[in-house]
């Protein structure tokens, strides 16, 4: 896939830097978000949408993954976003949607969550909780599209439980399986969550790396990355939406706002 990610693609602002907000700065780092400040179209829009489009269409198996029992949390979170597109810039008729980058995309429920791969630059992760079905109650990863990962891969974690939002974390510990399954228990219909984290990172968007392969990015990495996470509840399947927008920018493109939160509260090396 190294000829998919040779040239870097990089936003010329960060429209969240989770550093310079006090709210999400620390962990848990947890904050309300609701459905009309989600989805988010940035300056790097047409170029991370083109390398979504050829992963999806060449490494398909790679970057997306669905089990039977996520296909209708995935039909439904595909009925929940189409409406949201014009709003984002999307001109839509009844079977294709134009995106801002001018590309038209024919819109497949049946493969829902390539169509909306397709669509949006924020990854997708379903998450459901379902003992008679898995055997526990924690959360398992039953489908999701994953083309911008940073140290881990949908493989490594389709149809297993979520132990923890996928920063690379050496030991998972009872304690906290128990606090990420009370955050994905918390998640209320119509109230989402937002979290935010940010690295140093020599490392390309796509970068599905095992998280066993996890390695600190030297000091003089190039790149800060930011991914914004949100997570929302679906009404009718019960499954929670988790989200993540990454956005990639050089320390010279940060605000001079920003630029100065980051200097009072640095952020670690990641990648």
């Amino acid at each position: 896939m190294k000829d998919l990610v040779a040239t870097p693609i990089l936003q010329n602002r960060l429209s969240f830097a989770p550093w310079a907000d006090p709210r999400t700065r620390r962990l848990p780092g947890v904050i309300p978000v609701t459905y009309e400040d989600w989805l988010e179209v940035d300056d790097a829009y047409a170029a991370q949408m083109g390398l979504r489009d050829r992963l999806i269409g060449e490494a398909r198996d790679l970057v997306l993954g669905l089990s039977e029992h996520g296909r209708p949390a995935a039909v439904e979170l595909y009925d929940l976003i189409l409406p949201m597109l014009p709003a984002l810039g999307f001109a839509c008729s009844a079977e294709t949607a134009t995106r801002p980058d001018g590309a038209v995309v024919a819109l497949d429920r049946t493969d829902p969550l390539a169509t909306l791969g397709r669509l949006l630059q924020c990854d997708l992760c379903l998450m459901e909780a379902d003992e008679a079905a898995f055997g526990h109650a924690e959360h398992v990863l039953t489908g999701g599209v994953l083309c911008f990962p940073s140290g881990w891969t949908l493989r490594e974690k389709f149809m297993r439980p979520m132990m923890r939002i996928h920063e690379p974390i050496e030991i998972y510990t009872d304690d906290l399986g128990k606090r990420v399954q009370r955050l994905l228990d918390g998640v209320r219909e119509g109230r989402g969550l937002m979290r935010g984290t940010a690295s140093r990172s020599a490392a390309h968007l796509h970068d599905p790396r095992s998280e066993y392969e996890f390695a600190h990015a030297p000091a003089d990495a190039p790149y800060i990355r930011v991914e914004r996470q949100c997570l929302f509840r679906l009404p009718r399947t019960n499954a929670v939406i988790f989200s993540i927008h990454t956005q990639v920018v050089r320390p010279e493109s940060l605000s001079p706002d920003q630029a100065q939160a980051l200097a009072e509260h640095p952020i670690r090396q990641a990648d």
